[in-house]
């Protein structure tokens, strides 16, 4: 009849249950080796052959705990050596689960299909980037912008912020108070013009009258 086989716990189990009771009736002996070589001293001189029988029963226990000791040994060095060979079936198993997986993984993959597959993604991505550029261009929707314009009108602007800074910090009042510069051009200034000379009194009098004054005059 074939015996039950028996696990590696199982056999670990029962190999440490087996060194824990042997442990402990080396515990007791050694306890009983002291109790008697303290009976040998205590009648070494009173009575001899007590004290002999004490180191006989001492020399007995001496031999089974040198008996359960060489037995402990036997039994820690096979517990050490089924739980390195459970680590190592442990360690092939998982080994070959993992060449299995790996096996089943790759049987329906091969270096072209890899191949195939890479370039589709490169060919995808280019064409992703080509999308990405088109969507990104500016659309002005049939308006062409002059740049100059643009840069004028923002010096404009620019000189704007100046003033209203320069106001703002007293810096302009002065600015402000100065008479304003006339926006129209003003015209040709023109040369003046010499009034016609009214004849006097004298020119439309008569000459002889002219004569006479001056004679009377005199």
């Amino acid at each position: 009849m074939n015996k039950p086989k028996v696990s590696t716990n199982d056999a670990i189990v029962k190999l440490k249950e087996t060194l824990e009771m042997l442990e402990k009736r080396e515990k007791h002996l050694s306890a009983k080796i002291d109790n008697e070589l303290k009976i040998a001293k205590t009648n070494a001189t009173k009575n001899k052959k007590a004290a002999l029988m004490a180191l006989k029963r001492k020399r007995f226990y001496e031999g089974q705990v040198d008996q359960i000791m060489g037995s402990r040994m036997t039994l820690e060095t096979q517990m050490l050596a089924i739980e390195s060979a459970n680590v190592n079936m442990e360690t092939m198993n998982a080994m070959r689960s993992a060449a299995s997986a790996m096996k089943t993984m790759h049987g329906n993959i091969d270096i072209n299909t890899v191949e195939t597959t890479m370039d589709d993604i490169r060919d995808q991505m280019e064409i992703a980037t080509e999308l990405s550029n088109a969507l990104a261009q500016p659309v002005n929707f049939g308006t062409e912008i002059d740049e100059d314009e643009l840069n004028a009108e923002l010096e404009l602007l620019e000189q704007e912020n100046l003033d209203a800074k320069l106001l703002d910090t007293g810096l302009g009042a002065g600015l402000s108070a100065a008479p304003a510069v006339p926006s129209t051009i003003p015209a040709i200034a023109q040369p003046p013009r010499v009034a016609r000379e009214q004849p006097t009194a004298v020119e439309e009098e008569d000459p002889e009258l002219a004569a006479l004054k001056a004679s009377m005059a005199m």
